[in-house]
């Protein structure tokens, strides 16, 4: 195997969930090699979950870069790697100088920033978006296809006391599971509606729970669903927590509920019990975008389908019944 660079950039400036899932490329180098210095270049908004990743040693602001393309160049890397596409990185990178710049060989800007292509499709892939990044490995020599088990170990999320007191959320006595029905736009949804109706359905005694997300969503919530926040055994955490203080909350909490968020990536890393809701539409359906964790199950019709591709709704998703997700819920209870 040939000698891995000393100093690493991974790329990836895009939202939450994609640079969790980014994560294990950084774990998976320091399994090879502890000694090289990784650095993670991402957007500001994920600057929280990079800087948490025990396996990254520098975060390298995009902002920052946009400022000052030396930035790169002051980190002194010898490869940069590109897991998401960036046109303005790519020449950032081309102009300090890094040595060894990969990226896919699809983007045209990629064969004048890029002097490392690699060749591979992800929208017709099988792979998974975490094994799929792995394959930007190939220059290194360092190619490998992981298994799920293998990239569970390689997350290295560590979050750090922020000094909140989350006593007045949580139970010691039930399940504490966090419900996060939004997505911001990032996932065909299984609606308001049903998930109102599983907080109905799931019994008090055994579950103690927090409706999350953030404070416009909240009052999307409480316009459109308004009992759901009704019951005894539920908490309305909308717009409560900064960033960093709810993903020490996901940290501290037994289960997660949500469709393909950032949050759900988050929660199943952690080797909470995760259960993600998924159409079955390429290539949003799990096969690319499942939860990858030591608890973490999905749910997907079994269909192909893409009608629903270009609407903001998904007849597919909505079929899942509220039985089969209170069916997962109460086993994992069972299961504690």
């Amino acid at each position: 195997m040939k000698n891995l660079p000393k100093s690493v950039i991974i790329s990836r400036t895009d939202n939450l969930g994609d640079v969790v899932v980014t994560l294990p490329m950084a774990g998976f180098i320091k399994s090879l090699s502890p000694s090289t210095k990784i650095s993670f270049l991402g957007n500001s908004y994920t600057r929280s979950v990079i800087e948490a990743c025990s396996f990254v040693d520098q975060f390298i602001d995009k902002k920052d870069v946009l400022q000052n393309p030396m930035v790169l160049g002051d980190s002194k890397a010898n490869a940069i790697i590109f897991a998401l596409p960036d046109k303005e990185m790519a020449r950032a990178a081309a102009k300090a100088n890094i040595p060894i710049r990969v990226g896919t060989s699809h983007k045209v800007y990629h064969w004048f920033y890029c002097n490392k292509r690699v060749s591979f499709s992800r929208r017709k892939s099988d792979l998974h978006e975490a094994q799929l990044n792995f394959k930007l490995f190939k220059p290194l020599e360092v190619l490998t296809e992981p298994t799920f088990d293998q990239i569970k170990d390689w997350y290295g999320l560590e979050f750090n006391n922020t000094g909140t007191n989350f006593s007045q959320w949580l139970s010691e006595e039930k399940f504490n599971l966090i419900i996060h029905p939004k997505s911001k736009g990032s996932a065909k949804e299984w609606g308001v509606e049903n998930y109102a109706e599983l907080v109905a359905q799931l019994p008090e005694k055994d579950f103690n729970i927090l409706i999350t997300g953030i404070k416009e969503e909240g009052e999307l919530l409480k316009q459109q669903v308004p009992q759901i926040f009704s019951h005894p055994h539920v908490k309305d955490v909308t717009g409560v927590f900064s960033l960093e203080q709810f993903m020490e909350l996901i940290s501290k909490v037994d289960g997660f509920v949500a469709g393909s968020t950032g949050p759900l990536h988050i929660a199943s890393a952690l080797g909470k019990h995760t259960l993600g809701i998924y159409p079955p539409i390429r290539p949003m359906h799990p096969g690319r975008w499942q939860p990858i964790g030591q608890n973490a199950h999905h749910l997907v019709l079994d269909k192909d389908c893409g009608d629903c591709r270009k609407s903001e709704t998904c007849a597919c998703v909505k079929a899942i019944t509220i039985n089969q997700v209170k069916a997962k819920l109460t086993a994992f209870v069972e299961g504690v």
